[in-house]
């Protein structure tokens, strides 16, 4: 005598070997000896177990279970029952059997209650399931359809539609996602080297700003609809202002003017770009600093801070007068500077000086002799700032003459993809009097917010590394008691909130944004801080994959190298560090070496430097 009985939810059948009330001892299809309970039993036949089985398995199949649902009404029922109700006769014990293989074969229609007991499913529960049945095979049959096409070399309209999210913030529940990594699996693909097969990533480039845009920019880069409020007119300044800035510079956040007093000396006017003056606290034009932070730059383009329309009313571009924030030294003849005044005004700004134009006439080697003939605009006028900018220097104890010469690299990007590197250098006499007046505009505004009680945005050195502080306190690495950011408000949220804290100093009819341990101040504070952080490793990751780029071009096989720590090193004449291996362990940091290039892949991002020797700094005798 054989069985039939279910066992975790299968059916299975076996031979018995000895049977009492409660269980039987049989032996299985496949020769192992088991018990079985009774209650677990539906059957006992005589024919052979495998053909007992298959036949029950072929009447299963035909079975319409459609017209079995319907027949069960809505009481609870035995299968023995239904089965009768079903075949119009009394089961056979395959009948039997493969009514019990139905019923537990389709579990949306009828619901287990007991062994061998049944009860129907609603009929409106049945047609959201099988509606949901439904869906899932035409999903599945999207899936498979799209995969399809993306391994016969197509990008589907709607996974091209969705590709920078399934790249860079997947939500693995889309149709899809699930096809175009089915494709990519099967392809034995990363998804981005299917992205890039499939046409949907046409460059690297473009990749890397997708994922950073879709990161910190989910909404896109593109303004609201923001027009600029009418401002009251404001009292025009006695000066005529210029800039200097890069040729690349479209946000003019700074101007200065130079004055004549009696006696030899000179009044210095540093004057700042003004949007806090159009902006009200929480207005939707703040709201979009607060999103946003920071202007982002990186080789080839920028993502601004502002809209274009905001750029173009507060940049202190030539030609006209623009709103600032200004704030007056009087410097005698031996450089040494008054008590600071401040305005708010209308400032008549003249020029807009190139560093890339005058800088080959106003450089450490030549245009520095204020007898010499004036080679451009403010030519003089610079030259007197130098040497201001030096005392000040002075003043701070950071002035290094003998100081080795160290250089800034930017990418340069052709139209017809050819990379190239400027260089400028560090501290050039440019440089040094544009830093000299803004930190002296910096870390006066920095005090006077001190002084008045209110806080800002503070970038602080007491000891160790700078970090951003809601309080002020000494920065030793400038040498200043105070300092904070207020000279970029075009371009910084810091610096717009520092304005904002400024002008309720000058103007008494204006409010700051903060009081001191206001809460809104220290989340301001971090999220600078992060966004300020995240921008700067998307610009550098940017600079080190044109970095590669230019590798690639050039054909470079050796390059000199500066030792960071262990394996770091920083790669001269590029702006990119890189980690190179066979470094000798007793190498000190700041030291330099030459290094083989023996592998590098832009596309990969990849770069493999291999040590070659020692090499003496460019400085040394």
């Amino acid at each position: 005598m054989n069985i039939f009985y279910e066992e975790s939810g299968q059916f299975k059948v076996a031979a018995v070997v000895q049977k009492n009330d409660a269980t039987y001892q049989v032996d299985t299809q496949h020769g192992k000896r088991t018990k079985v309970k009774a209650n677990n039993v539906f059957a006992e036949f005589e024919m052979p177990m495998a053909d007992f089985l298959e036949k029950a398995q072929a009447e299963a199949a035909e079975i319409d279970t459609d017209l079995l649902w319907e027949v069960c009404g809505e009481a609870e029922f035995s299968a023995t029952a239904i089965a009768e109700d079903y075949f119009g006769h009394a089961p056979s014990q395959i009948e039997l059997a493969a009514t019990l293989m139905a019923l537990y074969g389709a579990p949306m229609y009828f619901y287990k209650k007991a062994k061998g007991v049944f009860k129907a499913a609603p009929e409106e529960t049945l047609k959201q399931a099988l509606a949901a049945i439904e869906r899932k095979k035409q999903q599945d049959a999207q899936i498979e359809a799209w995969a399809a096409e993306l391994q016969q070399g197509g990008l589907p309209a709607e996974i091209g539609a969705d590709l920078k999210t399934i790249l860079h913030a997947p939500d693995k529940q889309t149709l899809t996602y699930k096809a175009f990594t089915k494709a990519a699996d099967a392809m034995k693909l990363s998804p981005l080297a299917l992205a890039q097969q499939s046409g949907g990533v046409a460059s690297i480039p473009q990749y890397l700003r997708d994922g950073f845009e879709m990161k910190y920019f989910p909404r896109g880069i593109a303004f609201a609809d923001l027009p600029v409020p009418a401002l009251a007119d404001l009292p025009r300044a006695e000066v005529e202002a210029f800039s200097i800035d890069d040729d690349a510079t479209t946000e003019v956040d700074d101007a200065l003017s130079l004055t004549d007093l009696a006696g030899g000396g000179k009044r210095v006017g540093i004057h700042i770009a003004a949007p806090a003056l159009a902006i009200a606290p929480g207005s939707d034009m703040e709201k979009t600093i607060a999103e946003r932070q920071s202007t982002v730059y990186f080789p080839g383009d920028k993502i601004t801070m502002l809209p274009e329309n905001w750029i173009a009313a507060f940049s202190l571009d030539a030609g006209g007068y623009r709103p600032a924030v200004s704030i007056y030294f009087d410097v005698d003849a031996d450089f040494n500077v008054s008590a600071p005044g401040c305005k708010i005004e209308a400032v008549n700004i003249v020029e807009n000086l190139r560093i890339q134009a005058i800088e080959p006439h106003f450089n450490a080697q030549s245009g520095l002799d204020a007898e010499g003939a004036a080679l451009f605009a403010h030519h003089r006028d610079l030259i007197w700032f130098y040497q201001l900018a030096i005392a000040r220097q002075k003043a701070r104890g950071k002035y290094e003459p003998e100081r080795a010469a160290q250089y800034d690299y930017s990418i340069e990007l052709a139209s017809d993809g050819l990379v190239s590197v400027a260089r400028r250098e560090r501290g050039s006499p440019i440089d040094t009097l544009v830093s000299e007046m803004m930190i002296l505009a910096n870390s006066t505004w920095a005090q006077m917010l001190d002084q008045a009680g209110l806080p800002g945005l503070f970038r602080v050195q007491p000891a160790g590394k700078v970090r951003m502080s809601t309080q002020s306190e000494p920065h030793i690495g400038m040498g200043v008691q105070h300092y904070g950011w207020f000279t970029s408000p075009l371009r910084r949220a810091a610096d717009y909130i520092n304005q904002k804290q400024i002008i309720s100093l000058i103007d008494p009819q204006a409010a700051p944004l903060y009081q001191k341990n206001d809460a809104d101040l220290f989340a301001a504070l971090r999220d600078f801080d992060t966004a300020y952080s995240a921008y700067a490793d998307f610009q550098r990751q940017m600079e080190a994959y044109w970095s590669l780029v230019y590798l690639q071009q050039q054909g470079i096989k050796e390059l000199t190298a500066t030792l960071l720590k262990d394996d770091l090193v920083r790669i001269d004449g590029l702006p990119m560090v890189a980690r190179a291996s066979g470094i000798p362990f007793d190498a000190l940091p700041r030291s330099q070496m030459k290094v083989a290039v023996a592998e590098v892949d832009a596309d990969k991002q990849f770069i493999a430097l291999n040590y070659l020797k020692a090499v003496a700094p460019p400085n040394a005798a």
